[in-house]
């Protein structure tokens, strides 16, 4: 490819605040859960990478087709590509589509086709770097292409931006769920490939209680090394929901003795985990039932397809709460969809 851009440029980052940035030089968007993804084009020439530098093109034939049916036949953008099912996000059927088999890869790209979300726009049509450009510029030019380029485009949107702060916490608020969170933006900023500076991330940050359904031992030693979450569905299910490995040293000895005692099948009556994977130890891929008895409280960010998308931390033991009160309706409610807000 004859781009001013090298196929291995990584993306710009973001850091993690806690609270969301307010000011003059600050541009707000929404933080998009899928996998981020520089997209490249020269002529028939069409490359799409990874965060991590890997090559995404095979697994997403159809958005290979639609960049290359732009009218524009040079550019770099940087987005996030994601699986919309309705008005919602779906990162579990996004994972699924990172399969080994070509059959298989050609048969979701037409169940199960994903968007590309652009935000920021790295190499104009016309060929010309725009990195060392600030964001302002770069944002200005890539509405420009999004008008030019992307109307009536379904596979490649626009994402949503502003620089008000009200509109950022409403996004935050009415979204949380929905969204990963919200992006600040330094619009003063070039494009730092791989940087942190110029980007901070604010994520969602709640807490739930739940039931402590089982445990896994550490790959090392004979103590614990996660506690297995439940919530109990409609149905008086416990559903495995995730897990916490927030626990401190101290902690683990005796821990590890109150776990052994409550071990009793079947731990999970609904959703159970599922058994060790190829990267686990044959001993810590293994979980221990327990009694529904011990409750904790932890933090997470993101609760989707039914479970925490991420690892959890402990914030703290609840003796003084029943089992029976942690239910799926403290994570799952109704929000405001943030597909909405695409162009």
């Amino acid at each position: 490819m004859n781009l001013p851009v090298a196929l291995n440029t990584a993306p710009m980052e973001a850091a993690s605040v806690s609270e969301i940035p307010r000011g003059a030089n600050w541009q707000y968007e929404p933080k998009w859960d899928g996998f981020r993804c520089l997209a490249f084009r020269d002529g028939l020439e069409v490359a799409m990478m990874s965060k991590s530098g890997q090559p995404l093109e095979r697994y997403f034939p159809e958005m290979v087709e639609a960049l290359k049916s732009l009218r524009a036949t040079k550019f770099v953008l940087d987005g996030e590509l994601v699986l919309l099912r309705g008005k919602r996000a779906d990162f579990d059927a996004l994972l699924q589509r990172i399969h080994p088999a070509e059959s298989r890869i050609r048969k979701l790209s037409t169940e199960t086709p994903a968007t590309f979300i652009v935000f920021d726009l790295v190499v104009d049509s016309r060929g010309r770097d725009l990195s060392r450009r600030p964001l302002q510029e770069r944002r200005a030019a890539l509405e420009k292409f999004a008008t030019q380029y992307l109307r009536g485009s379904t596979r490649i949107r626009l994402s949503p931006a502003t620089p008000d702060f009200a509109i950022a916490r409403q996004w935050f608020e009415e979204m949380a769920g929905e969204l990963d969170g919200v992006i600040a933006k330094r619009t003063d900023a070039p494009y730092e490939s791989g940087e942190r500076d110029a980007m901070v991330k604010i994520k969602n940050l709640r807490s739930a209680d739940c039931v402590v359904g089982g445990f896994r031992y550490a790959a090392k030693g004979n103590l614990v090394g996660s506690l297995l979450l439940g919530l109990y569905d409609d149905h008086g299910k416990l559903n495995h929901v995730g897990f916490t490995s927030g626990i401190k040293v101290t902690d683990k000895q005796s821990l590890t003795k109150k776990l052994e005692s409550l071990i009793a099948p079947p731990g999970f009556t609904g959703a159970a985990p599922g058994g060790p994977s190829r990267w686990s130890s044959s001993r810590s891929g293994e979980w221990k039932p327990l009694k529904p008895q011990l409750v904790v409280e932890v933090q997470y960010d993101h609760f989707s397809g039914r479970r925490f998308r991420h690892g959890t931390r402990l914030l703290r033991w609840r003796p003084d709460k029943k089992p029976s009160s942690c239910t799926m309706t403290q994570v799952e409610r109704e929000s405001i969809s943030p597909v909405d807000l695409l162009q």
